[in-house]
């Protein structure tokens, strides 16, 4: 098993629901007030940033953005231009997340081949400067959808039917890049993919609890998945958390203009990805579990449900969807 090939539990060190509420509400990327920002030696970075020929403005200073479970994100200001800086959270990570290194990879090859992933502009390996690795790349304005609509898009007609397209169609999109065209051919471990992240996601059961021993629940969903091995799907790059609010939206068309958070990105089964979307889809009839997940506003606004997704996949992509019951427990699993 390599855990680098396996997303991480999300964990906001510091979650913020007072940040910036009138910019939430329309859905526009959101701010955290000064005093609750996680601080940043702000000086350490502008002499790191000057002895590579940048130039990082202290005004307007550097704010975070509001969103995200696990890695900091800060709207600066660098020769002139907004950029993100992106960094891991403090304190120790878990293995195979918040990895600035893959993201790096990734964003700096990927871009013309699959425009929403914004470019990697710096690559900052020196941990002394900020207490971690981060990256510099492009800062793409829009609009952030998460749990719910916004009010002013939840009022346009077939608003529900026009994200999941939005969705489906940026997946396929993603799903479609070359990894060999675009330098990736050897990035991740495609091979036993699937079977790593079953075990890998067994075993993270049995070492959350104190005493080894899983949850009966969760040792029956990997036995299930160890006795129903899929044939996999020809490898293609995964986002490995694809889901809405990864998304930055234009506010007029509602086209994507940026996918964000690659950390966790890697080649493998395709369908990985579906599941993974599918995850987060609630629809009206789930059980309480489901909806108490809100990571996107499904359950209404006249979103389609889980199985009009996966045929609009199927329809877009030509991919046997057959199978998708498996992806859909390994990554409810997950």
């Amino acid at each position: 098993m390599s855990d680098r090939d396996l997303p991480s539990p999300p964990a906001d060190p510091d979650p913020d629901p007072d940040a910036d509420p009138g910019a939430a509400d329309s859905g526009l990327q959101a701010f955290r007030p000064a005093e609750r920002q996680v601080p940043q030696d702000w000086g350490r970075l502008a002499v790191h940033l000057a002895a590579h020929g940048m130039v990082l403005a202290r005004e307007p200073a550097p704010r975070q953005f509001a969103g995200g479970f696990a890695n900091l994100n800060y709207l600066l200001t660098v020769d002139g231009k907004p950029v993100v800086l992106r960094r891991p959270p403090p304190g120790p990570l878990p293995p195979g997340g918040n990895d600035m290194a893959r993201e790096y990879r990734v964003l700096s090859v990927l871009t013309d081949a699959f425009p929403p992933a914004p470019r990697c502009l710096f690559h900052g390996t020196d941990t002394t400067v900020l207490g971690a690795e981060f990256l510099l790349t492009e800062f793409r304005p829009g609009l952030v959808i998460g749990a719910e609509l916004p009010a002013g898009i939840a009022r346009r007609p077939g608003v529900g039917a026009r994200l999941s397209d939005v969705l489906v169609d940026t997946l396929a999109d993603l799903h479609a890049v070359d990894p060999a065209a675009v330098g990736l051919g050897g990035f991740g471990r495609p091979e036993g993919f699937l079977e790593r992240t079953v075990e890998g996601w067994a075993r993270r059961a049995e070492l959350a609890m104190d005493d080894g021993a899983p949850p009966p629940v969760a040792a029956a969903l990997a036995g299930w998945l160890r006795g129903r091995r899929v044939r996999p799907q020809t490898p293609t790059l995964l986002h490995n958390d694809f889901k809405l609010d990864n998304l930055v939206l234009d506010p007029a068309s509602l086209a994507p203009v940026a996918v964000l958070d690659w950390d966790m990105a890697t080649r493998g089964d395709p369908l990985v990805d579906l599941g993974t979307l599918l995850s987060y889809w609630t629809e009206p009839g789930d059980p309480p579990a489901m909806h108490d997940l809100a990571q996107m506003p499904t359950g209404g606004g006249g979103f389609p449900g889980r199985a009009a997704v996966v045929e609009a996949y199927a329809r877009r992509t030509g991919r046997d969807v057959s199978d998708i019951l498996f992806y859909r427990v390994l990554t409810a699993f997950k």
